[in-house]
């Protein structure tokens, strides 16, 4: 026997046996298994005569959110076709080449008057989250509050609506510029829906600076009552030097918005080129360029 099997007889020889328990001094059932009472026994009669489960199915259908889509290739997109119209994108990346872009937002980022605009949301009045100038004969009001009549363009903001007029084949005599200074830096959901705005506005949206994750979420039928859940959703990521058009119901069926990010984003200008009408004239159809001859 080798020493350590030795050692363990030994050393097992040394362990004391354990008690033994008291038998109990009732009868014992005649069966394997002892039923403990419950502190809490159940009435009588439990599940005799009842139903403990029952399915019971659901009030309302189970739907699955739709899936984010993603638009990152250039080109038209018709989004949704619904009562108010076709709903129509169309993406132009390098719409300014690299330099252009570059020294065109160096300069706008230098020589704009940007301001912080205070707005109010529920009475209680905010600073906006991004910085903001606006160019255009007319004031322009939104959420409760006015930006004044600006006929002072840049000469360098006449340039770009000139070839963003090429372009997209619209007039446009507005201009909403937005400065986001970092990843802090957003817009809430919105759509560009005053009625100075016309029926079906053409807004164009020039992009210079990082890139931000420009978002869409279609209205909701009447029948969700405001819910969001299960609408559908576009991303599109803009880079510097691409231009989005935003055409025919998308401002009547679509929202849109650039959310707060959580990883470091440098400054980006946004230039949403528009047309806007005086209101007493009632809203008017989209305005088309004259046809080149």
């Amino acid at each position: 026997m080798s020493d350590k099997r030795q050692r363990a007889r030994v050393q097992g020889s040394w362990a004391k046996p354990l008690p033994k328990q008291p038998r109990p001094t009732g009868a014992i059932p005649n069966s394997s298994t002892v039923v403990i009472p419950s502190a809490n026994p159940p009435p009588a009669g439990w599940g005799v005569g009842q139903r403990m489960f029952e399915y019971q199915q659901p009030a309302k259908p189970v739907r699955d959110v739709p899936t984010e889509k993603v638009i990152e290739m250039g080109g038209d997109y018709e989004i949704s076709h619904g009562p108010s119209g076709v709903s129509r994108l169309r993406l132009i990346h390098g719409f300014l080449p690299p330099e252009e872009a570059d020294w065109t937002f160096s300069k706008l980022l230098a020589e704009l008057p940007w301001s912080q605009k205070t707005n109010y949301r529920q009475g209680e009045a905010y600073e906006e989250p991004r910085l903001t100038c606006w160019y255009g004969e007319l004031p322009y009001t939104y959420a409760h509050s006015t930006l004044d009549a600006n006929t002072q363009w840049h000469p360098l903001l006449v340039t770009l609506r000139c070839a963003v007029e090429k372009a997209s084949g619209h007039r446009f005599n507005s201009l909403m510029c937005n400065l986001y200074r970092n990843c802090k830096d957003s817009i809430g959901w919105h759509s560009d829906d005053e009625v100075a705005l016309g029926t079906r506005p053409t807004i164009a949206s020039l992009s210079l600076g990082d890139m931000r994750v420009f978002s869409l979420r279609k209205q909701p039928a009447p029948e969700e009552d405001g819910d969001y859940t299960y609408v559908e959703r576009l991303r599109i990521p803009l880079t510097h030097g691409t231009l989005l058009m935003m055409e025919g119901a998308t401002q009547d069926d679509w929202q849109h918005s650039v959310a707060k990010e959580y990883h470091d984003r440098g400054p980006r200008i946004n230039l949403t080129f528009r047309t806007m009408y005086p209101e007493h004239q009632g809203p008017r159809p989209r305005a088309g360029l004259p046809p080149q001859h």
